[in-house]
């Protein structure tokens, strides 16, 4: 395809409108990727991306997160815990308390070797 100037004229109006680079593209009878790619090589001013980007609820805590998975890999609703951690553990405390037990007092290991 062969950019005229007046296509390049029609595009800078057009951009400057604020419509999408598909709708630009139809009206100019070209891809919407031949206007990005026109646009950039022109240094047109950039425009927002058309993504949403939903805003994660924001916690002041910034430090390491729990890596207890929760759920099943591969599921959807697979995740991890992420709660503040431990200090030297990758759990938090609720988390820790489950995958650490406790050392056995000697007396206890001594009773159930004899009665092995």
């Amino acid at each position: 395809m062969s950019w005229t100037e007046e296509l390049v004229s029609e595009l800078g109006v057009l951009w400057s409108k604020g419509l999408s680079t598909a709708e630009i593209g139809r009206k100019l009878g070209v891809t919407k990727n031949a206007v990005v790619g026109k646009a950039h090589r022109l240094a047109l001013d950039p425009r927002p991306s058309p993504i949403i980007h939903r805003a994660k609820p924001v916690d002041s805590y910034n430090g390491p997160r729990c890596q207890w998975p929760e759920g099943h890999p591969g599921a959807a609703d697979f995740h991890f815990c992420s709660a503040p951690v431990v200090e030297g553990r990758p759990y938090c405390p609720d988390h820790c308390t489950r995958a650490y037990m406790p050392p056995k007092p000697a007396s206890e290991k001594a009773a159930s070797r004899r009665a092995a």
